[in-house]
């Protein structure tokens, strides 16, 4: 058994989340993190919602409501959201928490105590019309270095390349369009050029990585500047310094406290548990992993910012330094990063309309068939366009026609012929094979998992399932009611093959894979869902908030005989089939978005 933290991307509490952002964190994880429990592994499994920064005072001031009272009411959506989906974090939190800032205070003051937090004079963005702080994302202009036309002032998607908004050619504001103004103003840099060479050595050993996210990692070492880590701002998490703490207008800046989180999530979990002292071995044993999973617009701060963070505060940078009261840190093993999904041939836009609400599609659709588009089809490793058309043939051919239907009609003839699972005969061959076949997928598809190649996986998965559909057809059961004993035999052992595909499946088809597992006999739990927990701040009790957890008793990552005798009743669809008029219909939703 292994220690492995699952650590899932942020989600912003300045609104609901549309499906491109769960493609690219919630579900991939969730599967990752369901199967390795499955596989024995002892995961944790957190995040929660990301509630500090500019967008969210913004977006406050423009509905008359307080920063808290915004991120309150979002932070509850997306929990709902998310556990709807059947996200299993063992905690989702939020950064407006006492013992987040307690944390993220520690690893500032011993980040800055090691050396590698450097004060500088720097020109800060500011907004003519509102005398606030631009942050650097919510300004746009012409990259200097490639000519894109769509930089923001921290990057360049489309070059890779960090920069800061005074570099931007003819800059604007994303809020209004206005040119920012530039004044000078003292920040707090993290170090990067002190932690490039121990970057470095860490990112050139990494193996197996998504050969996007390695290449862009890699290329970002090519330009290699402190990163500043205050912002001028009245909302977010004091800095911890004499002369900063008590200054009403500087802020850590909200990615410095974004990436924490993992961290701070988890001692959170530890201090729910009962244990304050668990979250460490997620975090200091050598022997233990770490996944973090986000889409690629975050690979920056989880390849270079994150880890650049955790060498400062182990202080192993080239101004050395020692570890602060959490000991020496683990860095990631893997940064799991999706490209985009977009919608229809657009790109997701809130504002301009072209959006599909986590809550909406759950509203119309089962959840297990989005999780299965997202596996099946999502952007693991280049952008893809989610279509309705599309939707609905891989709901309705695959899940409904290919898995649906072998479950079905397995259980109805069972149900016909004896009522329950009948003692099987000697094994033919192709029964044989089959058995075979189901059995040996355990290894194929656990490995593409574990490897986080998941649309190979579920194919996979899925091929077996084929497999099975045709055992079906070639034995021809219908046929065998004059030789009772051999349709015995092919019902126990389709049965079997069934359980066995359903087990494969579970980690991407969590609902349905508990109602197949009833449907076939099985009693209990065999597919833990999340819940959430009303709570109160671990130090504020006056303060009360939502989160995410669960108890995750999951059954092993391999076969389990079915037991004769089980009685098994007549069975219901697990699948619905979709109509092709949804299609239409959902397009015109798109079209009447404002």
């Amino acid at each position: 058994m292994t220690h492995i933290l699952s650590a899932v991307a942020w989600p912003y509490a300045n609104g609901p989340r549309h499906i491109g952002h769960v493609a690219g964190f919630g579900v991939p994880c969730d599967v990752f993190s369901r199967h390795m429990r499955m596989a024995g592994h002892d995961v944790l499994m957190v995040s929660g919602t990301d509630e500090h920064g500019t967008p969210i005072l913004v977006q406050a001031e423009q509905e008359g409501v307080t920063p808290q009272e915004l991120a309150d009411r979002y932070n509850r959506v997306i929990v709902e959201d998310l556990t709807s989906l059947g996200l299993s974090y063992d905690l989702f939190t939020r950064t407006t928490t006492h013992n987040h800032y307690a944390v993220v205070q520690e690893m500032f003051r011993t980040v800055h105590k090691n050396g590698y937090m450097v004060e500088k004079t720097t020109m800060g963005a500011i907004s003519p019309s509102t005398g606030r702080t631009l942050p650097d994302r919510f300004i746009e202009g012409t990259c200097p270095i490639c000519g894109y036309d769509g930089a923001r002032g921290d990057q360049c998607d489309s070059c890779g390349n960090q920069l800061d908004p005074i570099d931007l050619i003819n800059p604007r504001s994303r809020i209004n369009g206005e040119t920012p103004r530039f004044v000078e103003s003292n920040h707090f840099f993290l170090d990067l050029p002190a932690l490039a060479d121990a970057l470095g050595d860490w990112l050139r050993g990494r193996t197996g990585w998504r050969p996007n996210v390695l290449n862009f990692s890699l290329n970002l070492l090519d330009d290699v500047r402190p990163r500043a880590m205050t912002r001028d701002i009245d909302w977010g998490i004091p800095v911890p310094l004499e002369g900063w703490e008590d200054n009403p207008t500087k802020r850590l800046y909200v990615w410095f406290d974004a990436v924490i989180g993992y961290l701070s999530a988890s001692i959170e979990w530890a201090r729910r548990s009962g244990d304050p002292e668990a979250w460490r071995a997620f975090w200091t044993e050598e022997s233990a992993r770490s996944f973090y999973f986000m889409g690629k617009d975050n690979i920056t701060f989880h390849s270079q910012i994150w880890p650049a963070e955790l060498l400062a505060y182990d202080g192993r940078g080239s101004r050395g330094g020692e570890p602060g009261q959490y000991g020496a840190l683990q860095l990631p093993t893997e940064v799991v990063s999706s490209e985009f999904l977009n919608v229809e041939g657009q790109k997701f836009s809130s504002s301009r309309g072209v959006v599909i609400y986590v809550r909406d599609m759950l509203a119309r659709y089962q959840p297990d068939a989005f999780r299965y588009y997202v596996a099946a089809a999502g952007p693991e490793s280049q952008d893809v366009d989610f279509t309705w058309d599309s939707f609905l043939r891989r709901t309705n051919d695959e899940l409904v026609a290919g898995w649906g239907n072998l479950v079905n009609r397995t259980a109805s003839m069972v149900h016909k012929s004896f009522g329950r699972i009948p003692v099987p005969g000697e094994l033919a061959d192709v029964d044989r094979r089959v058995l075979g076949a189901t059995a040996g997928a355990f290894g194929t598809v656990g490995g593409l998992i574990e490897s986080n190649r998941q649309r190979a996986a579920v194919a996979e998965a899925m091929r077996v399932v084929g497999d099975v559909n045709r055992y079906v057809s070639e034995t021809e059961p219908w046929k065998l009611k004059t030789d009772p004993d051999r349709l015995a035999t092919v019902l126990h052992t389709v049965t079997q093959a069934v359980s066995d595909c359903n087990t494969l499946l579970s980690p991407f088809l969590p609902h349905s894979a508990q109602q197949v597992h009833e449907t076939i006999g099985g009693t209990g739990t065999f597919a833990p869902q999340p819940r959430i927990d009303e709570v109160t701040d671990l130090d504020d009790d006056s303060r009360r908030y939502p989160v995410i957890t669960g108890d995750y008793g999951f059954p092993s990552w391999e076969s389990h005989p079915v037991t004769p005798g089980t009685a098994i009743a007549k069975p219901t669809p697990v699948f619905t089939k979709l109509d092709d008029s949804i299609v239409e219909e959902e397009l015109e939703r798109l079209r009447d978005k404002p």
